[in-house]
């Protein structure tokens, strides 16, 4: 039997393309400088696909396929349920992604403890299984159901999976482990794309949901080939600024289920506590009114919460004017910026302008805008927006005011919290009964409609 050949092949880190030599831009992607050399074996007798064993599949028309509901398995967490879509589907196989450190273990760990009724096995290529008793100890949860191996092999990681059988795998992480197959070390690109394919091609055999965790690079996107993306079912996203409590879940990829969903966790001693009700933690009580300050109201997925809006607006101390936004895209501040300047007569050139969105969140919700502007606004004249007032809106070129979507769910929600009055964009509520709500409601479709409105 000829023995198989070993050859060098150059793969792209960001997209998993092969090149047979160095090249400075990868021809697939565009990226610069992501080539890495690695050794393969290619074997000189391959098998076609007419002698596989793999049985073919008949071609069926539209209406011949029946759509049946995908049966999901219940997590502890609603949170993570509701990211996920209902729940973990059998079968499917999903990634996590997160910063080091930012929680990720804890919150599949945490899961895991509390399904009593299902065997789980727990790879852990990274920590020992004495630190993940540790960790379990300080959650103040155990569990005779969920097995730990320490393994990095993934020939031995399918032996462990013969003898368990389990219900449920989780891979930590998926960089870590390589297989015998391949000559390159662990975590590159051929050896993350191999072993994923091997785990997706378990999981549908199997009908076994398989959880894997997963690195990010500096950038703050997946580290590995892109392709570990492409393979999977569902990729999630664990973010937040560690040096605040709270967590974020968003969904970056689902098959099954919404992309616009997150779950809100905070950071406690014991591990992390859900977060039914982000409005209220996210917004200060302090008796004493100050200026800059303004609550906006945003929608996350499907779920509407209120969040405060800081500026702070001073003359440049040093000459040249300093933009600092902290939880807001600072080119659309800078954009705000110059309507307030073109077109409402505020002359902020001159003038430093802080921006900084409470409780360390990250929102792209362009219905923020008005809540920027009006927090902005209040800090340059230094006065103070009426307690019980909230807003929403997207503000555009010209200084209108423009719709925004789900505008009931968000004026029910500020409601729901005690505001009294809110700013919605003119002609927003079409067909929406609101004789019925407590909430006063102001109708604007400028700027400086809403600014005599907060400020008189």
């Amino acid at each position: 039997m000829a023995k198989a050949k070993q050859k060098t092949v150059w793969f792209c880190s960001a997209c998993g393309a092969d090149s047979p030599k160095w090249v400075g831009r990868c021809p697939a992607c565009g990226e610069w400088n992501t080539m890495v050399e690695e050794k393969v074996s290619s074997s000189p007798s391959g098998i076609s696909a007419k002698k596989s064993g793999a049985p073919r599949s008949t071609p069926r028309t539209v209406n011949q396929i029946e759509a049946v509901e995908e049966p999901r398995i219940h997590m502890p967490s609603e949170e993570l349920n509701r990211v996920l879509g209902g729940g973990l589907v059998r079968g499917s196989i999903v990634l996590l992604g997160g910063e080091p450190g930012i929680g990720k273990s804890t919150l599949v760990l945490q899961n895991l403890l509390a399904m009593r009724s299902r065997r789980i096995l727990y790879v852990s290529g990274e920590e020992s299984a004495t630190q993940l008793k540790l960790r379990a100890e300080r959650i103040g949860r155990g569990s005779d159901s969920c097995f730990i191996v320490c393994e990095t092999s993934m020939e031995n990681i399918f032996a462990h999976i013969d003898d368990i059988e389990p219900e449920l795998l989780i891979v930590d992480s998926i960089q870590t482990i390589a297989t015998d197959t391949l000559d390159s070390s662990a975590g590159s690109v051929s050896q993350v794309r191999e072993c994923a394919s091997m785990l997706l091609k378990y999981a549908k055999e199997s009908n076994v949901p398989v959880i894997l965790i997963g690195h990010i690079n500096k950038e703050g996107s997946l580290a590995g080939p892109k392709v570990l993306e492409h393979i999977v079912d569902a990729v999630l996203q664990f973010e937040g600024d560690r040096q605040y409590m709270y967590r974020i879940l968003r969904a970056i990829k689902n098959r099954f289920g919404n992309t616009s969903e997150l779950g809100i966790y905070e950071m406690c001693q014991r591990g992390l506590r859900e977060v039914a009700n982000p409005s209220e933690m996210l917004l200060s009580h302090g008796a004493e009114e100050l200026s800059g300050v303004a609550i906006g109201v945003t929608v996350e997925g499907l779920r509407p919460f209120l969040i405060e809006v800081q500026a702070l607006v001073s003359t440049a101390a040093y000459g040249t004017p300093q933009r600092s936004v902290t939880g807001f895209d600072s080119r659309r501040m800078n954009m705000l910026l110059a309507v307030l300047e073109k077109r409402v007569g505020f002359k902020l050139a001159q003038k430093d302008v802080f921006l900084n969105i409470a409780g360390g969140l990250k929102v792209n919700d362009p219905a923020l805008d008005l809540s920027v502007v009006s927090a902005i606004l209040s800090s340059n004249v230094d006065m103070t927006i009426p307690r019980g007032f909230c807003m929403t809106g997207e503000v555009g070129l010209s200084g209108e005011i423009r719709p925004v979507v789900r505008v009931e769910q968000r004026i029910l929600e500020a409601e729901k919290l005690g505001m009294s009055d809110i700013l919605i964009p003119a002609g927003n509520l079409k067909g929406f009964d609101s004789s019925k709500l407590s909430i006063k409601i102001h109708e604007v479709s400028k700027v400086e409609e809403a600014f005599r409105t907060l400020f008189g």
